[in-house]
């Protein structure tokens, strides 16, 4: 015949759960590492006394799984780290408190977990620090507070991984990192180094550089060094923008966050790219729709391997679903939330890579509660709700991060495939997309194909006429198409939008060159080098102009200044030599 288990015997031979024995291994595993003092978590959870006081709010949130705080359900796809507590862990915490919270024998306990106090991966290679704090009001709503952090860096440096310490914890709820590699972010500082507010920002870019990273932190996070050959680059003149989702705590705090930087002496060698997958056209969500459903099916181009995965709604998020159906018609759970919160969101890391050959279906099912029943919705009562970037918006997006595999290079990159091939979903799903108009037309200009490049660019104008960067990027095809009188109007629109766009100015200044008014064009390149001081082209064109008009030791002074920057510049090196030539001679 069978014994019971032990916890469940009774009678004189009874052996009752005990925290020495029994809970402490549970609880240094998997709640110790927030719940301790200097981390994100409101009560310390490192002794007997600790645990004891908190006892039935642990059974309780543990059995109704909100604590530890992991949002997937079990899947055939595993996830690294993961922090869901076994059903026999939760029925035994709950043993424990049914049966008095018992200390048990000292020699049971095991010794207390060890932290790393300080950067958990040892001593960064950089460190940066927000040049300016934020003082984070006493009450109020959440706070989303963007940090951008100047890279003190004068050459490509490649990033094996970056630790965020993002200030006080008990008051960070979440922030990503972001790269900006053209100082975008700069412009919406209202004073320089003071960072900027917004729930969600994009990072604009006019060259074809995708995102590749998911660099996420919350309470808990481990660092994560990437993987060999993965490393993130970084360039010089490129920022980091640290996206901060900050709470009042009922007193005046201080926020000041840091990165640490620690670099690789090896350039990568693969392509990550983020896919974004989403349908926010569709969110038009009714007051008191407790069951609205958004969808989107996004068919790969190439083979590639899975390594992460970001769900991102707001708060009437409910049951988030993301699933693959390969060629073979097979279906394959990616994630599965069936009960969203914002407040745990998380970047998820796949313990193997996902392989998904090329045609395989990349779906979305994404259902939200605006009804009252849902706890955490911000309006009351119910209103209707749209998309767009503020907490009482909303938003349906899928971030993959995925690894093209199985092609060959001479064919050109892979994640050029998969751009063009979202964009164009994102065309055909929602015609009013701005971005996708813009990302397709600039996947076709990278093909060649200025025609098809043009019509969409021109699309994207319909949508916003007085859109900078698309106004400067129609002018810059013009112009290497060799129709510098069709390029200035554009560029011209792109500079009444922006005074202060380097590229505009200067793409302006090649125009003028080409019309040989080259005083005209030495005013662009200058007004070019206020926007952006020492760029070895801009140096380069405007003593080029200078030439022209036979002011040649102006013309000299700026050759020798792009060669300062860049001592390769062919422009300066070689108009630099042509020049010396017409000097000696005179």
């Amino acid at each position: 015949m069978r014994a019971a288990p032990r916890e469940a015997q009774s009678g004189a031979g009874e052996a009752h759960v005990t925290f020495n024995r029994d809970i402490a291994p549970i609880i240094f595993n998997s709640c110790a590492s927030c719940h301790r003092p200097g981390e994100a978590a409101p009560f310390s959870l490192l002794t007997y006394e600790d645990v004891k006081k908190h006892a039935r709010q642990i059974a309780e949130v543990t059995r109704t799984r909100n604590m530890p705080p992991w949002l997937p359900e079990p899947q055939k796809l595993k996830f690294a780290d993961e922090m869901r507590l076994p059903a026999a862990q939760i029925d035994l915490i709950q043993q424990w408190v049914d049966q008095g919270e018992l200390e048990g024998n000292a020699a049971d306990l095991p010794l207390q977990p060890k932290f790393t106090e300080g950067w958990r991966l040892g001593t960064p290679d950089l460190i940066l620090k927000a040049e300016k704090p934020l003082t984070l009001p006493a009450e109020g709503t959440d706070t989303y507070w963007n940090f951008i952090f100047r890279l003190p860096i004068t050459e490509t440096r490649w990033v094996k991984a970056i630790e965020i310490r993002p200030g006080d914890k008990r008051f960070v709820h979440h922030a990503n990192l972001m790269v900006d590699r053209e100082q975008a972010s700069r412009r919406r500082e209202a004073t320089p180094g003071a960072g900027f507010g917004g729930m969600e920002i994009r990072i604009e870019s006019q060259v074809f550089d995708p995102d590749s990273h998911l660099l996420f932190w919350k309470p808990g996070t481990v660092p994560y060094a990437e993987p060999e050959g993965m490393e993130l680059r970084l360039d010089k003149g490129t920022d980091l923008v640290l996206n901060t989702h900050l709470q009042p705590s009922g007193k005046t705090e201080v926020i000041q966050p840091s990165i640490g930087l620690y670099f690789s002496s090896h350039p990568a060698t693969k392509l990550p790219m983020l896919l974004q997958s989403e349908n926010d056209a569709k969110l038009d969500i009714p007051a008191g729709d407790e069951h609205f459903l958004v969808t989107d099916d996004f068919t790969l181009p190439v083979d590639v391997d899975l390594l992460a995965i970001y769900p991102h709604a707001h708060y009437l998020g409910k049951d988030i679903q993301a699933f693959a159906t390969l060629p073979d018609g097979e279906k394959e759970t990616l994630i599965h939330i069936p009960h969203w919160n914002l407040n745990w969101q998380a970047v998820y890391r796949y313990a193997e890579p996902v392989p998904l050959p090329k045609g395989t279906i990349v779906s979305l099912r994404y259902v939200y509660d605006n009804s009252e029943a849902n706890p955490l919705n911000p309006n009351r009562p119910p209103a209707p709700v749209k998309s767009g970037n503020r907490s009482s918006d909303e938003m349906c997006h899928l971030w993959l991060q995925v690894l093209p595999v199985n092609f060959d290079a001479a064919h050109g990159d892979p994640r050029m495939l998969l751009q063009e091939a979202l964009a164009q979903h994102e065309v055909e799903k929602n015609p009013a997309d701005f971005e996708a108009h813009y990302n397709l037309a600039a996947m076709f200009q990278a093909k060649g194909r200025l025609d098809l490049a043009m019509d969409e660019y021109r699309s994207a104008l319909r949508l916003r006429p007085e859109d900078a960067i698309a106004n400067n990027a129609i002018g810059s095809a013009l112009l290497a198409e060799g129709h510098p009188d069709q390029a200035g109007a554009f560029l011209e629109a792109a500079l009444k939008a922006r005074p202060d766009y380097f590229d505009a100015h200067y793409n302006l200044g090649n125009v003028l060159a080409a019309q040989d008014d080259f005083e005209g064009a030495s005013k662009q390149f200058l007004l070019a080098l206020q926007a952006r001081p020492a760029d070895a082209n801009a140096e380069a064109n405007l003593g080029s102009a200078l030439a022209e008009m036979g002011k040649f030791s102006e013309a000299k002074l700026h050759f020798e200044r792009a060669l300062q920057v860049d001592p390769g510049n062919p422009l300066a090196k070689e108009n630099l030599a042509e020049l010396q030539r017409t000097m000696n001679q005179k």
